[in-house]
């Protein structure tokens, strides 16, 4: 059996080893992801705490960025995935090439509204004395997000069809890539944080390259994206687009939440409150991995089980995952506590951020729980987009982290009088009862999908 069909076998039989068999190679790319966004940190925080606190103002920004990418990405993942378990392979080659065409048009609507109204923005999310530095950073990752979101958009089309193999090949290309040129281009040729942005996009380009070969040169997916496949319809837009531009929200929200929280910052301790913040949500998003990993995974294994109308692998897929997604998290967020202090000492291996080691530690401490909040709630969010229904998703992230936690924050922060850790804390919780209404939500409708089946 070929190694494709093999793929496909794979993410049409048992979800449980479905997830797992999917979600391995997804940690190890989200692993390698979050090691060169925190190698950026750690080289950035070596040009002082003005230069850190830049990133975490042109972070919300850049996770729009990736998250038009991850969006037509999840779209396209949901469709296809949709479309082979259905056992149509015309529909899902097309679901592909849609993809890529809105890949394109996208990306240079957005490229030129980001480089229009960057500064305009930054002045808004409070960056001050900071802004040169995010400028720096910032026009050159926007300038070429057409790189990005192709990306993203091609490792789901990879992953879609069970090939996480070669998903993770390309993303370790960018992400070993990007860990050798920071240093090179940061210090030894003294480009400063303006070297640290061309470090990404000539490593995502470079990864980029090797997915297209791939796709177009060697011509051994099981999806088959030659032009001559390509049928144009406006249905599959508006397929896509449904889980597309909820996922991409989702990103925007995460943006919106990480200004908020990034403002409320600033108003109790100052930009420095940020760049220790910032810091210590790369090492939570690092002990977020298998989260995403798994979720990744139940993405396409949910989307499966629904175009084939199979109840027990959907019902299935969501229970284990979460089961899986809690084991995982109870185990990172206690190394997490116990190395705090460790960790943050990798922030602080200079003169002008030595000051931020105990901060980092102190944050690191309580945003520990944080990952305890979140497999419920990730999970069915994932399961609704799997199966076409990314507005419930979108719901979801909307309710948990636009509305819950910064309500939360602001409520333990200013009306409690807890400061810093009032905000943290308020995340947290936020998160939680978020996730627990998903959780609710994505339970009632996978009971009504085995009822209906039954009643057809």
């Amino acid at each position: 059996m070929s190694e494709k069909n093999k793929n496909i076998q794979m993410i049409t039989g048992d979800p449980k080893k479905a997830i797992i068999k999917l979600s391995i190679p997804m940690m190890i790319s989200m692993l390698l992801i979050m090691l060169y966004n925190i190698a950026d940190s750690i080289w950035v925080a070596g040009l002082g705490a003005d230069a850190l606190a830049a990133i975490g103002f042109i972070t919300p920004l850049f996770m729009v960025l990736v998250g038009l990418g991850n969006g037509i990405g999840a779209g396209a993942n949901s469709l296809i995935a949709r479309y082979i378990g259905a056992k149509n392979h015309e529909q899902a080659n097309n679901a592909g090439l849609h993809a890529i065409l809105l890949c394109i048009v996208i990306s240079v609507i957005f490229t030129i509204l980001m480089m229009v109204f960057m500064r305009q923005l930054l002045e808004l999310m409070g960056a001050g004395d900071t802004i040169s530095f995010a400028l720096d950073y910032g026009y050159i990752v926007f300038g070429a997000l057409i790189i990005f979101v192709y990306s993203g958009v091609a490792s789901a089309i990879f992953r879609s069809e069970g090939d996480m193999r070669r998903a993770t090949i390309a993303i370790a290309v960018t992400a070993v890539m990007n860990i050798i040129l920071d240093p090179l281009f940061i210090y030894i040729l003294d480009m400063g944080i303006a070297g640290a942005a061309w470090a990404t996009v000539f490593s995502a380009t470079l990864s980029c390259l090797v997915m297209s070969y791939w796709i177009w040169g060697k011509k051994d997916l099981f999806l088959d994206l030659s032009p001559k496949n390509f049928n144009y319809e406006s249905q599959m837009i508006v397929d896509e687009l449904q889980v597309a531009i909820p996922s991409t929200l989702e990103n925007i929200i995460f943006s919106l939440l990480a200004v908020m929280i990034n403002g409320m910052l600033v108003i109790v301790a100052g930009t420095t409150a940020v760049a220790v913040y910032t810091a210590s949500m790369r090492i939570v998003q690092l002990a977020m991995i298998p989260l995403i990993g798994i979720g990744t995974a139940v993405l396409t294994v949910a989307g499966v089980a629904y175009g084939a109308r199979n109840y027990e692998n959907l019902k299935t897929a969501h229970s284990y995952s979460i089961k899986l997604g809690f084991a995982l998290s109870i185990t990172l967020g206690a190394i997490m506590f116990i190395f705090s202090a460790q960790i943050a000492t990798m922030f602080s291996y200079t003169a002008a951020s030595a000051d931020l080691a105990p901060q980092i530690a102190t944050a690191l401490s309580v945003l520990s729980l944080f990952v305890l909040a979140i497999p419920h709630g990730m999970m069915s969010s994932m399961v609704f987009q799997g199966v076409g229904r990314g507005v419930n998703s979108l719901i979801i992230t909307l309710l948990r982290s636009l509305i819950l936690e910064t309500v939360c924050a602001y409520i333990f922060c200013f009306v409690f009088g807890w400061g810093l850790v009032g905000i943290y804390s308020g995340v947290i919780i936020g998160c939680f009862i978020g996730g627990t209404f998903g959780y609710i939500w994505a339970k009632i409708f996978i009971k009504r999908f085995g009822e209906n089946l039954h009643h057809a």
